[in-house]
């Protein structure tokens, strides 16, 4: 009976983020409640040794667009705290291309992704990741 119960916890454990494990969160939506709870639960998880990459993505880029700064003025705020915290926020190219968002418009500090930068940080030891 005690083998069963050990048996039944082993893969639990193994899903469980170690202290340090690095968060990749995927951001599609320009919803502002899911951007500043997706940014939020990000910071938190960062505060607590988590390495965060936020990557925005479809709608999502036209947060990081400072000529968006009127509709998302707490989002960038969040945004330049993470980034000052040692976040990094990635954003979409194609997709920044498709909303006709230019690099010279996002927010200071955010990259824009390409696939070694991107899939360096999403392939990273132990990442887990989260989409809103």
């Amino acid at each position: 009976m005690l083998a069963l119960g050990v048996a039944t916890l082993l893969p639990m454990s193994s899903a469980l983020a170690g202290s340090t494990d690095p968060l990749f969160i995927n951001l599609t939506t320009d919803d502002q409640h899911r951007v500043d709870m997706a940014l939020s639960f990000g910071g938190n998880q960062l505060k607590r040794g988590h390495p965060l990459t936020v990557f925005l993505n479809d709608h999502a880029v036209l947060v990081a667009a400072k000529s968006n700064n009127g509709k998302f003025e707490g989002q960038q705020g969040a945004i330049q705290q993470l980034l000052a915290n040692g976040a990094v926020i990635l954003v979409c190219p194609m997709c920044m291309k498709h909303y006709g968002v230019s690099e010279s418009d996002l927010v200071p500090g955010v990259l824009v992704g390409n696939p070694e930068r991107t899939g360096g940080l999403l392939f990273q030891d132990n990442a887990k990741t989260l989409s809103w």
